[in-house]
């Protein structure tokens, strides 16, 4: 039997990297695979990621998501309980829960409120929301357009541990 692969997915701030580095520390052997790893690795060239992507910032996208799933295969194979987290919404959620399907992924959708998701942005380093992208744009794409599979977790109110528990207890 493989090892477990938890995907974590949500809106950008609703804390897939918090629950992701949690996660991963409940297990003896583990590994953590963030989307946006592989797209930092860009140096030059990088396209725009934003409400609406040019077909390079798709093609790149594309990219990022399937070196991460190669890499989710090789921790996977290795016998490391893997937690990928990525911003997976619509499209590009169906196009990697079924490239990772024979890895039965434990799906996991953060789905904090509008307002939280705007709130936990100003609050971080790294702000990814503004005036032409306002948070609503993710948290209206995912409800509309994402398959109501796996865990869906309306963390507004849910601390780090409160979210890790939820998860533990549905596998």
């Amino acid at each position: 039997m493989a090892a477990p692969l938890y995907l974590i997915t949500g809106a950008m701030a609703s804390g897939k990297s918090t629950v992701a580095k949690a996660l991963v520390q409940r297990f003896e052997k583990s590994a953590h695979v963030s989307g946006d790893a592989f797209l930092r690795m860009i140096a030059k060239g990088g396209a725009v990621m934003g409400p609406v992507l040019s077909e390079e910032a798709l093609r790149q996208l594309h990219l990022r998501q399937d070196i991460a799933m190669d890499a989710v295969r090789r921790f996977v194979g290795a016998g490391f309980t893997t937690v990928y987290q990525d911003i997976l919404i619509g499209a590009d959620f169906i196009r990697v829960t079924r490239a990772l399907a024979d890895l039965a992924p434990r799906v996991v959708v953060l789905n904090p409120s509008v307002e939280i998701l705007a709130k936990r942005d100003a609050e971080r380093h790294k702000t990814g929301y503004g005036e032409h992208f306002p948070p609503n744009v993710l948290a209206d794409a995912l409800q509309a357009e994402t398959p109501r599979e796996g865990l869906w977790l309306d963390t507004s109110a849910m601390t780090v541990d409160q979210v890790v528990e939820e998860i533990l207890k549905a596998w």
